[in-house]
């Protein structure tokens, strides 16, 4: 049985290793084929395309790899147009997956969307774009569900992987120590963790910052170490030339390949940029100031359609400004080494801020496989109900606790 699917970035990447493998514990014998990382790619997926060239974020980035992106997209569509998968999935990376899936739906392969793009906190208006597209939303927000079933599209609240992935901590401080003790750290070191980001893009515009950042820490808080967890070869190539360049070769910091919820359990605060990483560091409690830069064209399209004050997920489950955003010019060295230095003096806001994040914990953990495999049986389970039977559950308590 073949399944067609599609990630863009390291998130979806890691979204798509725990579906495929939810899915191949009940369906052995599942292909899937399309576009994947490399954690995709260990659990079994065949990528036809690098994942890389979908990484891109921003109305003006999109602009410069526009024919390129067309060009893997169209040749992804008939090749599996020509294959026919019982089902494709397409995670998150809204901008190429929706026109995708759009054309497979309406051949008549069952398009399923994995986490929803965030109509709640801007251009709500793409909610009839995503009804023409998607067979079925599956949403990752406890709140999301109910905007679709509004707009009478199909949708499944299935959780949030990695909450369920985070053990809850037995005692204070307990996965600081056993991070700590896997990095091969001293117990009692002070440590910062800094995520510049996942994508190429991300490193362009945040590399330089984070650098300028840790010399600032670094001139006030001697003893300090700073962890800068990256994802990919190419990132942490680049990371390294801009240290050398910006002459901060010197500087006590440990660049690690991969290990980003690792840095976060260990590091006493960070640094990250706006994305899935801040909700890592929420489930990690790991209290931590969130910022981004982009382009200034992408910039000022993105604040005229915003519809919420916040842009870090952890503000946005809990409603409010929980954690310090400090984004685009506001974003200066200067600017998040105070921060930082903030959250590092103050232990008050730090208990204040972790104490929030084991109530988000709770609400994200639903068993995520479980749900999955239930609601994909609907088009995958051969011994399952006929094609026009009764669609897959909601979970709708769940979806409006």
């Amino acid at each position: 049985m073949k399944i067609g699917i599609v990630a863009g970035e390291a998130s979806g990447d890691l979204l798509g290793r725990g579906l495929i493998d939810a899915l191949k514990a009940r369906w052995p014998d599942a292909e899937f084929v399309g576009i994947a990382g490399p954690r995709m790619q260990a659990a079994g997926a065949t990528s036809w395309y690098s994942m890389e060239k979908l990484a891109v974020r921003g109305y003006v980035e999109v602009l410069k790899n526009l024919r390129e992106l067309i060009a893997i997209r169209r040749g992804l569509k008939a090749r599996l147009l020509a294959e026919r998968p019982a089902l494709f999935i397409g995670i998150d990376a809204p901008d190429f997956n929706l026109a995708l899936e759009r054309s497979l739906k309406a051949a008549g392969i069952p398009a399923v969307h994995y986490v929803s793009p965030s109509l709640w906190a801007w251009r709500p208006e793409r909610i009839h774009a995503i009804k023409a597209a998607v067979t079925r939303m599956l949403t990752i927000f406890p709140f999301e569900a109910a905007i679709y079933e509004q707009a009478g599209i199909p949708v499944s609240y299935v959780g949030h992987p990695i909450a369920d992935a985070v053990p809850m901590p037995t005692r204070e401080n307990a996965q600081r120590e056993e991070a700590r003790e896997q990095l091969k750290l001293k117990p009692e070191g002070q440590y910062f963790a800094l995520l510049p980001g996942s994508r190429q893009t991300e490193l362009d515009y945040h590399t330089d910052l984070f650098i300028d950042t840790i010399k600032l820490l670094a001139s006030r808080f001697p003893d300090a170490r700073f962890l800068v967890p990256l994802a990919t070869r190419e990132t942490r190539d680049h990371f390294d030339e801009a240290r050398y360049v910006r002459g901060a070769r010197d500087l006590p910091v440990q660049i690690l390949f991969g290990h980003s919820q690792l840095a976060l359990a260990a590091a006493d605060v960070a640094l990250v940029a706006s994305g899935t990483a801040t909700l890592e560091a929420a489930l990690l409690r790991c209290p931590h100031v969130i910022t981004y830069r982009m382009s200034p064209v992408t910039w000022r399209m993105m604040k005229k359609k915003a519809l919420l004050p916040y842009v870090g997920l952890p503000n946005i489950l809990a409603g409010q400004f929980i954690v310090p955003e400090i984004l685009q010019d506001d974003a200066t060295p200067e600017n998040l080494a105070q921060a930082l230095a903030n959250l590092w003096q103050h232990k008050r806001a730090r208990e204040a801020m972790t104490g929030a994040f084991e109530a988000m914990h709770q609400s994200l953990r639903q068993d995520n496989a479980e749900r999955l495999r239930e609601v994909l049986a609907h088009w995958l389970d051969a011994r399952g109900a006929p094609r026009g039977a009764a669609q897959p559950p909601v979970h709708a308590r769940a979806a409006h606790a």
